[in-house]
């Protein structure tokens, strides 16, 4: 798909056909694009959980205020941001700023490789985050920044 395409193509899905799998070689080709975007002082503090147990994406579903259609996706990725990673490297600002910017521009090239992919996701930021830290056994220092469910769209 051309690019221009992508960017016009790219929407928030929330139906999923939940009997069409993705398969694990295009889950790694959409991290790998995630994984290429930019980031401050080269450091990648970005890391991405993929969630394909049912009763997980479930709960999370739950801690994301109740957004029933994450648990509805054949695969759930969460972006997670090494907060001291950054901090490291560039202190408070990049405790507060760089660590988030760094995962929201991964976050857009995972949202861009979706769709070129043919497939649908959705960018969730609304969750209670020590709920989804609890559940995904999120070390200190670990803060999860975005829930992406992704499939194929009904």
């Amino acid at each position: 798909m051309d690019f221009w395409q992508v960017i016009k193509k790219r929407h928030s899905v929330r139906s999923f056909n939940s009997k069409r799998d993705v398969s694990n070689n295009l889950i790694e080709k959409i991290i790998s694009a995630a994984k290429a975007a930019p980031s401050a002082g080269g450091i990648y503090p970005t890391d991405f959980i993929i969630i394909r147990d049912q009763k997980i994406k479930e709960q999370i579903a739950e801690a994301a205020l109740g957004q029933w259609f994450i648990a509805e996706a054949p695969v759930v990725i969460v972006v997670v941001a090494n907060i001291e990673k950054s901090a490291a490297q560039y202190g408070e600002r990049g405790r507060d700023l760089y660590v988030i910017q760094d995962a929201a521009v991964a976050t857009e090239n995972l949202l861009l490789a979706v769709t070129a992919s043919g497939l649908g996701a959705c960018w969730v930021g609304a969750f209670d985050e020590a709920k989804i830290t609890k559940i995904l056994n999120i070390k200190d220092g670990i803060r999860p920044l975005a829930i992406i469910p992704l499939g194929y769209e009904l």
